[in-house]
């Protein structure tokens, strides 16, 4: 049990919340709301698994929220100027990889923090946006939403391109030696670059892969519903922090896996949903949420300590 690892304590918890959840609240696991709300999971987690890349290199990008609200306004403007919703979908990964450059453009090239380069870019777009749409949704066309398909198959285009893109990025970091570079750099950068690695490419890559996860997750947010919401993605970039660092992705950067990410996310995305089966007050949510994490965050300190002794 001591080589379980974080990532196989956060599996257990995950499963014995939903054993507790089955046996108390059967009602949890029915199809269609399970279904749903798995869809609407899916635009978080492809955000949280880009920002565990980030943090694998050690770095840290919190202005994904605004940039999945930027680049759901930018899709949804595609799509109500009468192009079919895959253009709209593609214009808001694009403007997330255009923003994720933007942001390692600053990193890598001009060597600035990352806190304070993404803190600035968060704001940034964030309040131009406020300021360019003055709180105005954008309306889709009924053809948009779920792509024209019902809605039990949209949503499980959604889920499957969302589960697919975390395990893309899982089998990069695995299998290529782009990906691997990224664990490398994290774990001891000024190895890395002795050992011939990019280092600026490296960097900067990473926070495009963020920048287009948050794009891709404006993409699946944008074909539930027929009105963008400016304001999507406030706080977002809290939640996929926590995520990452409950699913097991070192806060010290060089380590963190794919599968950590989603055993984490689904960990604490599944607590509300699940008081609210149980009959438990909704405040609950996130001081059990807070718990979670610190206990994550201690863990990574105590494993931390351990290897430096």
């Amino acid at each position: 049990m001591r080589r379980l690892g974080r990532e196989g304590w956060v599996g257990m918890a995950l499963v014995m919340l939903l054993a507790c959840v089955g046996l108390w609240a059967p009602a949890f696991f029915e199809p269609q709301p399970l279904w749903t709300r798995l869809a609407s999971w899916m635009p978080r987690l492809v955000v949280a698994a880009g920002v565990a890349v980030v943090m694998v290199a050690r770095h840290i990008d919190i202005s994904v929220g605004s940039v999945l609200g930027v680049s759901g306004v930018v899709g949804g403007m595609v799509i109500a100027a009468g192009l079919p919703a895959w253009a709209g979908m593609a214009a808001a990964v694009s403007c997330g990889a255009l923003a994720g450059a933007l942001n390692g453009w600053w990193v890598a090239g001009l060597r600035l923090p990352s806190i304070v380069v993404t803190l600035a870019t968060m704001v940034a777009w964030r309040e131009g946006l406020r300021w360019g749409r003055q709180g105005v949704f954008v309306n889709l066309p009924d053809t948009a939403v779920w792509m024209g398909l019902p809605m039990v198959a949209g949503q499980g285009l959604v889920i499957a391109a969302g589960l697919g893109a975390v395990a893309g990025l899982g089998w990069w970091m695995r299998n290529m030696a782009s990906g691997r570079w990224v664990a490398a750099m994290g774990s001891n950068p000024e190895a890395g670059r002795l050992a011939g690695i990019p280092a600026g490419w490296v960097t900067g890559g990473t926070f495009v892969v963020s920048g287009s996860m948050a794009g891709l997750g404006a993409a699946l947010l944008l074909v539930q519903s027929p009105q963008v919401d400016p304001a999507s993605g406030r706080l977002l970039e809290l939640e996929a922090v926590a995520a990452a660092v409950v699913g097991g992705v070192s806060i010290r950067g060089g380590a963190g896996r794919m599968r950590g990410v989603l055993a984490g996310f689904l960990l604490l995305a599944c607590v509300g949903p699940a008081l609210t089966y149980l009959g438990v007050k909704a405040y609950w949510d996130k001081a059990i949420h807070g718990v979670v994490i610190l206990a994550a965050a201690a863990m990574a300190a105590r494993a931390g300590g351990k290897q430096a002794t």
